[in-house]
């Protein structure tokens, strides 16, 4: 009875509280609750949680797991105590809420059903908890669980398992109160029921409470709410056709791994570790399958719409998986689709998925002749590859600065004398051939460059003469040999681009010596002269030019450089790149090639890794080179491109940023959220420093706002493009001499700090370009500020230092400098940019003019 007397206290004081601008909780008399309940509320006060914490909150069905555990995360807590109910909830949550925590999860209720309490008071109870909680920490965010249902079958807890019924209203009332109460609603409930509607008795063995195997499923459900994600498991790339059917895999039941043919023995033991890694030991097993949940690996010719052999199909039902393909490598692709539905290493969704590339070669180039990357930064890079179904690893290792390729024949080649930077720094025979290996084991193609007979000044320097000579074409033709003695490869790129050809003879000499070899050869496009056999790489817009020769096959690297994009314009570029003018590959267009360009110098070789968009790069051509599609020429910004479907990308994007690159560069930041309107033009006459009346006014909602009126999707809006007219930005007809303003606003839940990325011109990598000025962003006048604050530009390092290849990079770029920390308020945060232009002419080739602007707040993880 005395239970029931809280509920009847708050249920005549809940409504007029509900309406209140200041909540304040009815005071219970603590002396009603257990011995238990005291020890458990005493012991959480000892041990407060943090901002960062995310708190399971509830009665003795919260209680009894071990929540920390469960999910590997030191940050997820346990608050919850047996027997209680939701007037002790009520009790106890400000001690909780005092500290602001992440994320609150509550399940309450099943307790106060069984005491008498109606249904009604229950719903009324966990909608006041919701609204104190909002009141004192606006920014936790609520998740209201259902309550469980309940058996009878084990003859216990009959208090609890005859209010079926009441349980079902509390949760109907729940979900349907979550939009107005600003809470999300979990719903458990149909997910533990069996066929009867009662609790599913393999997950409990009384009928209320749950076994392991029910808390695993909990945590299979929930998953996606405590960290972020989408509510399904994102796959990148997307398979072809997917289809998600109902029910999940145990990962955790599963025995065996059962594989057809002993070619696939390297797959099977792959997949092996992965589950292992999970923390579920699972047997291999050659041969025919069995009645225990198992994962079979087939090798057969499943009726697939591709018939290469990276072709796949992947079938996950409540009792097997089933993975079948026409090779070990569409095996091997499957499994990397596997790992992703693996996402909390407990349960698998229950799927159907036939899959396929829809380009022959998907590839990613790293320079590693100006700057030297260890063997295994560059096994890590390759890791990723492989992870995200790339088969192309272009090696690019010789250049002006240096030779890295080993030469026993010519050591001088090697010379720290000879080299620019990292002297003495080369990659082994040895270590090729581990790194060629590396790469065969998980379906890469290791393809060699050796530059020629351009970008070889440190072969110049090597034997005082260049290659074109004839002394120097007989070396060639020598190391060439020597190279390909050492080394088993089909494919060799003999590079030839961005030189003046005085020796005619020289590249027919070569290509006929390397065909005499075996070898398939590939050459950069605009190139040498070379015959029509020659793969072309294009890094120019020369498709038209070479398209008329039909025996030409091409590989397409165009504005697909990443050390010349801003980190959020390169997803965008990325993800709506139709390659090779193509929606998928054939003969003539085997695909694209994503590089990696740091021409300037580095001061940590990882800096190439933070200062580049490789890994989100990496992510968003695998998604766009397997999937085919994409829209023609190149699109900057979201609004210009497939805007729904970038949308969606983002999403699995970002989800794949917090799985699976923890603590790894990865300069993305999520951006479709932020609208913007972008007003003008101002004639400026040149004056960069020319204010007009919207920035004037001291409510820029009621400026002036007349004239051009363009809206805008991004973090990152480029107006126009440093390579304009060939990439549109968003100006019709930009005009030199005018300025543009931008404004967005910023919803906070509390008055807070915040972290940005701001910038107006993220330097390329490749260019020698000069520093900010002092105390501006930019040399164009660019201005921002926020809620009418002006906020300033950091304490540059080299602020208004002439730039130069030999001078590493330290600040420049937002996103490998300290994030800006900004003071929101409550509610709508007004942001307001300045963008002036006088000319578009930079000083020269190396700073160019980039009239745009990046601003977009930083999550937390």
């Amino acid at each position: 009875m005395r239970s029931i007397t809280i509920a009847i206290l708050i249920q005549l004081i809940i409504t007029p509280v509900l309406s209140q601008s200041n909540l304040q909780l009815p005071i219970v008399n603590d002396v009603q609750f257990t011995n238990y309940y005291h020890q458990r509320v005493n012991h959480f006060n000892l041990h407060p949680v943090d901002t960062n914490d995310i708190i399971f909150v509830g009665n003795s069905i919260t209680d009894g797991a071990e929540w920390t555990e469960l999910f590997h995360d030191q940050n997820i807590k346990n608050r919850g105590i047996s027997g209680d109910i939701s007037a002790g909830i009520l009790n106890r949550i400000g001690a909780i809420v005092k500290c602001r925590p992440k994320k609150i999860f509550l399940m309450i209720g099943t307790n106060d059903l069984a005491r008498g309490i109606s249904a009604d008071s229950v719903i009324k109870n966990i909608l006041l908890t919701v609204a104190f909680i909002k009141q004192e920490s606006p920014s936790t965010q609520v998740f209201i669980q259902s309550i469980l249902p309940v058996s009878n079958e084990f003859g216990k807890f009959a208090g609890h398992t005859s209010k079926r019924d009441s349980i079902i209203k509390v949760n109907d009332r729940l979900k349907t109160s979550q939009a107005n109460m600003q809470y999300s609603f979990v719903d458990l409930y149909p997910y533990f029921c069996n066929q009867q509607g009662m609790l599913d008795k393999k997950f409990t063995n009384d009928g209320l409470h749950l076994l392991g195997e029910g808390y695993l499923l909990w945590k299979h459900l929930i998953y996606p709410h405590v960290y972020g994600l989408q509510d399904k498991p994102s796959i990148i790339p997307q398979p072809q056709n997917l289809n998600w059917t109902r029910g999940y895999f145990p990962l955790y039941l599963a025995k065996s791994i059962i594989f057809s043919d002993s070619t696939i023995i390297r797959e099977a033991k792959l997949l092996k570790q992965i589950v292992e890694d999970k923390g579920w030991p699972i047997d291999l097993r050659k041969g025919t399958i069995s009645n225990d949940i198992h994962i079979e690996l087939r090798l057969d010719k499943p009726n697939l719409t591709s018939g290469s052999s990276d072709t796949y199909t992947l079938i996950v039902s409540k009792s097997s998986i089933v993975l079948s393909a026409n090779s070990p490598q569409g095996i091997f692709y499957g499994i990397q689709t596997l790992r992703q539905l693996m996402r909390d290493g407990v349960m698998v969704n229950a799927c159907e998925i036939t899959d396929w590339s829809a380009y022959a070669w998907r590839g990613y180039m790293v320079d590693v002749g100006r700057n030297y990357m260890s063997v295994k930064l560059l096994k890590e890079q390759i890791e990723q590859m492989a992870y995200y179904k790339l088969n192309v690893f272009h090696f690019h290792a010789t250049e002006d600065i240096a030779w890295r390729f080993e030469s026993k024949l010519y050591p001088q080649l090697n010379a720290p004398d000879n080299m620019l930077r990292n002297k003495g720094m080369y990659y082994t025979v040895e270590e090729i051939k581990e790194l060629i290996e590396f790469c065969k084991d998980r379906y890469i193609q290791f393809v060699p460059e050796i530059d020629m007979p351009g970008h070889s000044a440190a072969f110049t320097r090597a034997f005082k003469t260049s290659m074109q000579s004839d002394s120097g074409l007989t070396i060639v033709k020598q190391l060439l040999n020597e190279f390909c003695d050492t080394y088993d490869l089909p494919y060799f790129h003999i590079g030839a681009d961005e030189v003046k050809i005085t020796n005619y003879q020289f590249i027919p000499e070569v290509e006929s010596l390397l065909k005499q070899r075996g070898k398939k050869l590939i050459g950069w496009e605009p190139g040498g002269n070379f015959s029509s056999s020659v793969i072309r790489q294009l890094w120019m817009d020369d498709l038209k030019r070479i398209s008329s020769d039909t025996q030409i096959v091409l590989i397409d690297s165009r504005h697909l450089y990443l050390n010349h994009m801003d980190p959020l314009e390169s997803v965008v570029t990325i993800y709506n790149r139709q390659i090779g003018g193509q929606m998928t590959g054939d003969k003539k267009v085997l695909g694209g090639i994503l590089c990696l360009w740091h021409d300037r110098n580095v001061t940590e070789q990882t800096d190439m890794l933070y200062m580049n968009p490789v890994y989100s790069g990496i992510v968003t051509f695998a998604e766009r080179s397997w999937r085919g599609g994409g829209i023609p020429g190149w699109v900057a910004n979201i609004s210009d491109g497939n805007e729904a479907g970038f949308t969606e990308f983002e999403g699995r994007l970002l989800d794949h940023k917090f799985l699976f690159f923890n603590n790894k560069p990865f300069p993305y930041q999520k951006q479709t959220q932020l609208k913007w309107q972008i007003f003008g033009p101002y004639n400026n006459e040149g004056n960069v420093d020319s204010a007009f009346i919207i920035e004037k006014s001291n409510n820029k909602n009621s400026a002036d706002l007349s004239g051009y009126r363009e809206e805008e999707i991004g973090g990152t809006i480029i107006l126009r493009h440093w390579w304009d007219p060939l990439i549109k930005g968003a100006l019709d007809k930009p005009k030199e001499n005018q300025t543009y303003y931008a404004v967005t606003s910023i919803w906070s839940d509390t008055k807070t700090q915040q972290k940005f990325w701001i910038g107006f011109n993220n330097l390329s990598r490749s260019t020698a370009t000069d520093s900010p000025p002092l105390r501006a962003w930019d040399q164009k006048g660019s201005k921002v500020w926020v809620n009418y604050v002006e906020v300033f530009p950091p304490k540059w390092s080299r602020a208004g230092k002439i730039g130069h290849l030999e001078t590493p990079l330290i600040d420049e770029g937002y996103e490998y400098r300290k994030p800006h920390i900004i003071q929101l308020n409550k509610g709508w945060n007004q942001v307001f940019i300045k963008l002036p232009m006088s000319s578009f002419k930079g000083k020269d080739w190396q700073n160019m003019k980039k009239w745009m602007f990046t601003f977009v707040p930083v999550a937390d993880n």
